[in-house]
């Protein structure tokens, strides 16, 4: 038989417990990582995105400009 006092139940109860919250816990740490990680590849992501769009609307002056001189020079003959 067991011997199942209310005190041994009560015993197993709080190591359940104590299992449980050091199994949250490490859950917690793992999640402020995973998150830690993100936020730094958004950053990132923003960066490259912002010199991105810089090189576009450089890319994008420069055909203007190449197409205007096209055109002068199409105007001129």
């Amino acid at each position: 038989m067991t011997n199942s006092t209310p005190q041994s139940v009560t015993e197993q109860e709080l190591l359940k417990l104590e299992v449980r919250l050091e199994e949250l816990v490490s859950s917690i740490e793992r999640l402020k990582e995973e998150n830690r990680s993100l936020r730094n590849q958004q950053d990132s992501m923003v960066s490259e995105r912002a010199n991105l769009i810089e090189k576009n609307e450089m890319a994008r002056s420069r055909v203007e400009a190449m197409i205007n001189r096209l055109k002068a020079m199409e105007q001129g003959v």
